[in-house]
């Protein structure tokens, strides 16, 4: 079978292109030791002839008498009448929640509609006893459908229970609004006959006369079906009630007929056709019972484990056979894709009851063209192919998936980085932590590196991050975040630049070891190209120092007093940095005094 693809119950229908219409489909299947019965009551007095006295009731009633070993499991309520519809009507004097509304029918240039409600809190609440759909009122409308003789009310409740007693079977609940003129042809695949004995179909049907039959039939496999007398072969929709023998269920059919004798033991799909040459006939729903014994596998996945910058993964899943009418064989193939390149393959390890599950284990490597996040998807009863080995009663329900991330290292996020200003060629003190994000808590850094070579192999990590010095400018530093199951890369750069000098106005060349030189902060060692040139206040240049040569009160400049002490007084300086930055010198003045 195939895997991936959606392979369930396909509704096909041809009908008069004025009759709009909800297409018949699956509702709800069951599968296990279920069956049904259908209850309900028309509004009609008399089949809707023409020229018949046209009344309608706005009530009727129905029994429901479901033997104690049945348990219902559940119960939809189903109404429908000419016109654009009453949706608020009663049963047992309560309120009907309206859950859907089909899509109306228009023949003839008038409305019919149908309406349907989950009504198995009530049946289960009510049991057995009398059920009566009250406050149904569609008489102001039927004036023009008395003309043509399309005038019809009524409700049936679809009832599921489970016995134990029952063999395995597959239950299936279709439902729309569909006009049978001229023909509904419905093909249900994907079947698996393995007993044919009980097998039936049911109808719910509006506005059958029984007086007309014009190449009216219900055939299933090409072979037309009846249940005679009740419901003849050229006769199908004639207001009758299989479930009570009622012959008075007027304009509309709740039937039920054996088709055992019209499947074989093998059959994967049947075909049921609808005619009606005149009878204006609509359908609005139809159940099978199937004796037809089939697994349905789902798998889970659960969790999985990581190792970090190991391309590796252990996944754990349960295999499940939940919705099935029989076990899933052992050796059923299990396939795994990284987006959708198959990675792994295993199997189940023993037959798997109905309703039970088995888990499973497997550890794969993920091929190094698979990007990260990547999804990873399991399948159930797939050989790697997209096929599987096991029939079953869902084909599109094989699957589970889960997006994978953190399975090696991240990449690296670059984050803004710290400039500090220089302390001496090119040097600065940092506090590293200070460059991370907020969301990034102490705790959580497993380390500061000089290269992503270290960082990965947890070597020479940066031990006094909080006064970290740098040794190039600029330099780029690696952090090592925690994170499940590996870890994140941060990385920033340190940066120094050259400050600003801070001039000081004033010092004492004593020799007391204390405040002796023209001491400039951040310059000396920083801006290692500057030169310095001090005045008298005669406007002579006293003094002309560098880097290497800062200024000791001492003259070195003019004619005389080389080498001696300047006089107490006031400075002239020109100081130029000799740096991109700053390409105005600073002027300014200091006091010396001993």
């Amino acid at each position: 079978m195939e895997t991936f693809k959606n392979i369930s119950f396909l509704v096909v229908f041809a009908w008069s292109s004025y009759m709009y219409a909800q297409d018949i489909s699956l509702f709800r299947q069951f599968n296990g030791r279920y069956d049904y019965v259908a209850i309900g009551n028309t509004l009609n007095p008399v089949e809707n002839e023409q020229g018949s006295d046209c009344t309608i009731l706005t009530s009727s009633s129905a029994t429901l008498d479901l033997d104690e070993d049945r348990t219902v499991v559940s119960a939809y309520l189903y109404w429908a009448g000419s016109g654009p519809g009453d949706f608020d009507i009663l049963l047992n004097g309560e309120p009907v929640t309206v859950d859907r509304v089909f899509d109306p029918i228009f023949y003839d240039n008038k409305t019919n509609f149908s309406a349907f409600s989950d009504v198995t809190d009530k049946i289960l609440e009510w049991g057995n006893g009398s059920y009566t759909v009250s406050e149904f009122d569609i008489s102001d409308i039927l004036g023009p459908y008395c003309l043509n003789g399309t005038n019809f009310g009524g409700w049936a409740i679809i009832i599921v229970y489970e016995d134990a007693r029952l063999p395995l079977n597959q239950l299936n609940i279709y439902d729309g609004m569909q006009s049978v003129p001229f023909e509904i042809t419905i093909t249900l695949d994907n079947l698996n006959v393995l007993d044919n004995e009980g097998a039936k179909i049911g109808f719910l049907a509006w506005e059958g006369d029984a007086a007309l039959a014009v190449n009216e039939t219900l055939s299933i496999n090409g072979i037309p079906i009846g249940n005679p007398p009740l419901n003849p072969v050229n006769n199908a929709f004639n207001g009758t009630n299989s479930f009570t023998g009622s012959t008075e269920l007027y304009n509309m059919d709740i039937d039920v007929y054996d088709i055992q004798n019209h499947i074989s033991i093998g059959d994967t799909s049947a075909f049921i056709r609808l005619t009606s040459g005149r009878d204006f006939v609509m359908v609005n729903n139809i159940v099978t019972v199937l004796n037809s014994q089939l697994p349905d596998a789902t798998i889970d996945y659960e969790n999985h484990i990581l190792t970090c910058n190991d391309r590796d993964i252990e996944l754990n899943f349960v295999v499940r056979n939940n919705n099935a009418t029989d076990v899933l064989p052992a050796n059923t193939p299990i396939s795994f894709y990284a987006n959708e390149i198959l990675i792994g393959q295993t199997a189940t390890q023993a037959p798997i009851e109905i309703g039970g599950s088995e888990n499973g284990s497997i550890i794969m490597s993920i091929p190094e063209n698979i990007p990260e996040p990547f999804q990873l998807t399991l399948v159930v009863d797939d050989d790697g192919s997209g096929f599987g080995m096991v029939t079953e009663i869902d084909e599109s329900n094989n699957y589970d998936s889960v997006t994978i991330e953190g399975l090696f290292t991240s990449l690296i996020t670059d984050i803004s980085g710290m400039v500090q200003c220089n302390i001496g060629f090119s040097s600065a003190m940092f506090n590293l932590a200070e460059a991370l994000p907020d969301h990034i808590a102490i705790s959580d850094i497993l380390g500061f590196y000089t290269s992503m070579t270290d960082l990965v192999n947890n070597e020479n990590s940066i031990t006094f991050f909080e006064y970290f010095s740098n040794i190039s400018n600029p330099q780029t530093i690696y952090v090592k975040v925690q994170s499940v199951p590996c870890f994140e890369v941060y990385r920033f750069e340190v940066a120094v630049r050259n400050c600003p000098p801070l001039i000081p106005e004033g010092f004492s060349p004593t020799g007391d070891g204390v405040n002796d030189w023209f001491n400039i902060q951040g310059l000396y060692d920083i801006f290692l190209h500057h030169r310095l040139y001090i005045y008298n206040r005669y406007g002579t240049l006293i003094y002309e120092g560098n880097n290497t040569n800062p200024w000791d009160g001492r003259a070195n400049r003019g004619l005389n007093n080389r080498g001696i002490l300047v006089p107490t007084g006031t400075y002239y300086y020109i100081l130029y940095l000799n740096d991109p930055d700053y390409p105005t010198p600073m002027k300014g003045w200091v006091y010396l005094n001993y």
